[in-house]
């Protein structure tokens, strides 16, 4: 089984253990924050991309 390889972000560098971490998975892309390794959230990069493009535009600012 190969090692998985965790990024952190680059905003997250002051932060100590309240990082975002991403590592490649084969065809699709782990999530974890790093103050919680074992909660794993996986997906595809097409998707990682909606996600994010939804975020910046703040439609998910009033999400109750």
């Amino acid at each position: 089984m190969p090692q998985t390889t965790w990024r952190e972000s680059s905003f997250s560098e002051d932060q100590g253990d309240n990082c975002v971490e991403l590592a490649a998975a084969g065809n699709g892309i782990r999530i974890r924050e790093s103050d919680g390794p074992d909660a794993v959230v996986r997906t595809t990069p097409a998707a990682l991309g909606v996600f994010i493009r939804t975020v910046k535009t703040g439609r998910l600012d009033q999400v109750v």
